[in-house]
């Protein structure tokens, strides 16, 4: 019996589907896989992979953080940002690691290194997912 998945940012929904057989994210306490009749789980996301498994097609997104819950016949995935990797601009995420890099190499006292850190995780996951979908 399939689940439905629904993948939500603050934008609105960006996937929805009702025949998924599972979904792969990256928690924060690690990876995790959901498959139909899980127990129910509710896990906060960092920045990584998603993946949806729905009929014989599988889709590719690049998450930012969030949360996930699980029932055993659906998932639901609130984003603070989200992106399918057919859509990324491989050029942009590029160009996004390099100014994530420079910052962090120069180490100046007005760098927050949290957030070009950050920054960085992003743009590697971008191009990550992209590659995956090229």
């Amino acid at each position: 019996m399939p689940m439905t998945v629904q993948l939500v940012t603050p934008a609105g929904v960006l996937f929805e589907t009702e025949d998924a057989t599972f979904v792969a994210a990256s928690g924060e306490g690690g990876d995790l896989g959901v498959g139909t009749n899980h127990a129910n789980l509710l896990t906060t996301l960092r920045i990584g992979p998603l993946r949806i498994r729905a009929g014989d097609a599988e889709r590719l997104f690049a998450v930012h953080g969030g949360f996930l819950e699980a029932t055993p016949h659906a998932v639901r995935i609130v984003a603070d940002a989200a992106e399918p990797a057919d859509a990324i601009d491989v050029e942009r995420a590029k160009a996004a690691r390099r100014r994530a890099e420079q910052r962090l190499k120069r180490k100046a006292d007005d760098t927050d290194l949290a957030r070009a850190e950050a920054a960085l995780k992003r743009s590697l996951l971008r191009l990550e997912a992209a590659s995956k979908t090229r």
